[in-house]
């Protein structure tokens, strides 16, 4: 019950028989008996309520999630077409070889020198001699 054995519970009643004396300790304990039974229906009550307000929180919670979904839905949907109107009659269509070569790839800056750290060559270019003859 209380985390009280037997023995504990044994003990109590011979106190209280001996303080509160044979003659009103059945009275005491169906007062008792009640004070519990009402604990009890209370907590009950208490705790039907807190679950009801939870449930009508979560219910709000996700009515105004889906209120906030349709909403971003239709801002979306809005923006696209004045996106596709844009690209349509600002600047004529671009080839995907004008786009590579200008483009960054990435993350890095596009530049006209060549990835590695080597000069390019030309074909007026001649490697240098070491000056020994083969």
């Amino acid at each position: 019950m209380f985390g009280i054995g037997s023995t504990e519970l044994f003990i109590i009643i011979i106190v209280a028989l001996i303080v509160i004396g044979p003659k009103k300790l059945p009275d005491l304990m169906r007062t008792l008996g009640k004070g519990m039974a009402e604990f009890k229906r209370v907590s009950s009550d208490v705790k039907e309520t807190f679950d009801k307000e939870v449930k009508k929180a979560e219910k709000e919670i996700k009515e105004e999630e889906k209120k906030l979904k349709e909403t971003v839905e239709t801002a979306v949907e809005e923006k696209k077409p004045e996106e596709a109107d844009k690209a349509v009659g600002d600047k004529p269509a671009e080839t995907a070889t004008e786009t590579a070569s200008t483009e960054p790839v990435h993350g890095t800056p596009a530049t006209d020198v060549p990835a590695n750290d080597e000069p390019e060559k030309s074909a007026d270019t001649v490697p240098p001699t070491t000056g020994k003859m083969a």
